[in-house]
Parts: C-alpha cells; structure tokens; sequence
C-alpha cells in the first residue's frame, strides 16, 4: 500500500474515531442531558451513520469507490470507539454489546453515504458539515417529544418430572445457587450479576420475598396472588439506591430511568400424573425512545435469566442434586 493512501486511511479513521468521541463527551454534559441523551435514537443511529460517512469521505478516491469498502471499513473506527470508551469507563461492556449491532449497520449505512457524497461536485462539502451537525439539532427535539414507557412480557416454562411438592418447594425458596450451576450463558456473558438464593418468609398474599444476585443486587419481592402449588405472582422491586456502581451500567440498572421489572409469575400445570410444567414470565418496562429495539434485548435477556433459574429448579426437584 502506498504511504499517501495508508496516511488518508489513517486520518479518516481519526477524524470519523475522534467525532464519535467528541460527541459522545458532550452527551454526557451533566448540564446538558435534558436535551442530549446517548440513550436516543439521534445518538445510537444518526452518530454512527456520520461516523461511517466520514470514514469513507476521507478515505483515498479509489477505495472509497468500492462498495465493500464503503460498507466495511466504516466498523475500524466504530470498533476503536468502543475500545476508548471503555477503557474511559463512559459506558459499559454490556451496553456496547447490546448496541454493537445497531452501530455496525447505521455506519455501513454511512459509509454508503459517504462514497456518494465523494462523488458529487456540487455543495459537498456543505452536504458533510450538515451531516456532521444533525444530531445536535434533531436530539433536541426527540427530548422534547420524549419517550412512551412500554410493558413487555418474557415467557418461558419447563417440564418437570417430580410431584407437584417438590417442585413449588424450589419454587418458593431457592436454596443457595453454586456457580458451576449457573447455565444463563447470555447475562453471564454481559456481566450482569448472577442468581444466589431466593428466600420467602411464609406463603400466602402479602409474604415477602427477596430474590438475592451477586454483586450486591437484591430484587424485594411481595407476593400478590397465591395458590398453593398453582401459581404465585409476585411484584419486583429494586431500589437503584441500594445498587453498586459497579454492578450495573447506568442504562441498564433495574429501577433505573429506562428499564424496571414489574412483576413475575410462577404457574405450575400437570401434564401427566409423573410431569409438570412449570411456567415463569415475567412483565417489564422500558422507557425509551427506541423500545422497539431494546425490547428485543430485554426480553432476550429475561428469558436467558429465566431459563437459568428454571433448570435449577428443574434438577433440584428431579433429585439431581
């Protein structure tokens, strides 16, 4: 490669990383989150896609013209983004998973806006620095039309082969949960806290549950409705005060600003005089501007959660261990 085509390549993936990190540094102005929010949809699409488009833009003219590279190269300063980010600690490991998607497709998007601006001969320029200011003119507005808080549900259930009294035992009180028993691939991979132990003080209506995770995570729990060895629903609470810093990422704490479980139920149904089936769902909230996307991670993660606490109980109540 020559040396004036690797300096061009150099300098786009500096101006593209840099722009992502300026902005990402003014979206985090304490003074100015009423109107700039990395959790919007100006941020975590419009952000990448200019990013791409500066990539490719400044990119040397043969390269730029070639579709791959206008949709592949882009992800080199997304990825260096992410990597200086963190090592700043201004986001989390699990929040950059969670978006890595998203910022992969909106920069290749980019980077195609990018080539074509590359060949137009009128007001490009006037084009790219128009583009460059969008989300500060559009995350504004998107504040002031503000989010619509949804409730979703993650459903999950398992067959079990033990009476029905074995299994509500493990159900109602979760004996201590060994770390080599823990099977919830996904959460374990975000980071997120893991399942310990799950106490109840009686059970009926009104008793009060605490559902107990590492790193200093307590979910409070009271129950709502209960039928002995049919179902028991129960409220979910988790006061964000009580949580660590460094447990949960800002954006994704429970009872934070965007995110909080409601409810959980347990259902126990016969499907034969030796199985069940025991179902678990669960209701959450997001409050987002983009819902439609983060729904689909959260529901992914809770059923991971559920699924993790299910074959517990599972093994548990067949006498595996």
């Amino acid at each position: 490669m020559k040396q004036k085509n690797l300096t061009r390549i150099l300098l786009a993936i500096f101006l593209a990383t840099s722009y992502a990190l300026v902005v990402r540094y003014l979206y985090g102005v304490e003074d100015w989150r009423s109107f700039y929010s990395v959790m919007s949809v100006s941020f975590l699409f419009l952000v990448p896609v200019i990013v791409g488009g500066l990539a490719v833009y400044f990119s040397n003219d043969d390269l730029a013209r070639k579709w791959t590279y206008q949709i592949f190269f882009p992800w080199v300063p997304i990825f260096l983004f992410f990597m200086v980010t963190l090592v700043l600690a201004w986001e989390g490991f699990a929040c950059w998973i969670m978006v890595l998607p998203l910022f992969l497709i909106a920069a290749s998007i980019g980077g195609l806006i990018g080539g074509a601006l590359k060949k137009q001969y009128n007001r490009k320029e006037l084009k790219l620095s128009l583009l460059v200011l969008l989300p500060f003119c559009l995350s504004p507005v998107e504040s002031y039309i503000g989010s619509i808080p949804a409730v979703y549900e993650a459903y999950t259930y398992i067959d079990i082969e033990a009476p029905a009294e074995e299994i509500w035992s493990e159900v109602t009180r979760v004996r201590e949960i060994a770390p080599e028993d823990d099977q919830g691939w996904l959460s374990k991979f975000l980071g997120f806290p893991r399942p310990l132990r799950a106490e109840l003080n009686y059970e009926g209506v009104g008793a009060q549950r605490e559902a107990i995770f590492t790193n200093g995570l307590v979910f409070h729990e009271e129950v709502l409705e209960y039928e002995h060895q049919k179902r028991m629903v129960f409220s979910i609470d988790a006061d964000p005060q009580e949580i660590p810093s460094t447990t949960l990422d800002e954006h994704v704490v429970v009872g934070g600003q965007f995110f909080d479980v409601l409810t959980g139920t347990y259902e126990l149904e016969a499907l034969s005089p030796t199985t069940q089936r025991l179902h678990l769902y669960s209701r959450f909230e997001l409050n987002t501007t983009f819902n439609f996307y983060a729904g689909l991670w959260a529901r992914w993660i809770m059923k991971d959660i559920q699924r993790n606490i299910l074959q517990v109980e599972k093994r548990r109540a067949e006498g595996e261990y």
